[in-house]
């Protein structure tokens, strides 16, 4: 009895700890979102006219959802079109450190909000994704 009563606050601490809010997908996303990509692409996903290529609303998820992984990961350099404007100014650096969920948690973010409504992605979807830029 005497360990039950022990293990009592230390499993309330794990649960609590394990149901926090951040430990949601979507908010992960959110969170990594602004702490590393908003600076550019604004926290609507506007980006800068003429410079940084919108997030919301874009076309290029569609065409180029194979590829999105490795540019968050490496980077973007070179043009690039979206919504039929081409961006080619300011070349996009890629953050080496995240980890495959963190990008997942960041592509689904931005897959889901501001007009964006691509399908949500899987783990192994990144982890394919990230093969191809090896």
């Amino acid at each position: 009895m005497k360990k039950l009563i022990f293990l009592i606050p230390i499993w309330t601490v794990l649960v609590f700890a394990h149901c926090s809010s951040d430990d949601n997908v979507y908010k992960q996303g959110k969170i990594l979102y602004t702490r590393l990509c908003a600076n550019c692409h604004q926290e609507q996903g506007e980006g800068v006219r003429g410079l940084i290529p919108p997030l919301a609303k874009s076309d290029y998820f569609v065409g180029h959802r194979n590829e999105l992984a490795c540019l968050l990961k490496r980077g973007q350099k070179g043009n690039i079109v979206v919504n039929g404007v081409t961006y080619g100014v300011q070349e996009m650096l890629g953050i080496s450190t995240l980890t495959e969920f963190e990008i997942g948690n960041i592509l689904n973010y931005i897959s889901t909000n501001w007009g964006n409504s691509e399908k949500l992605w899987t783990v192994d979807e990144v982890r394919e994704g990230l093969k191809k830029c090896e």
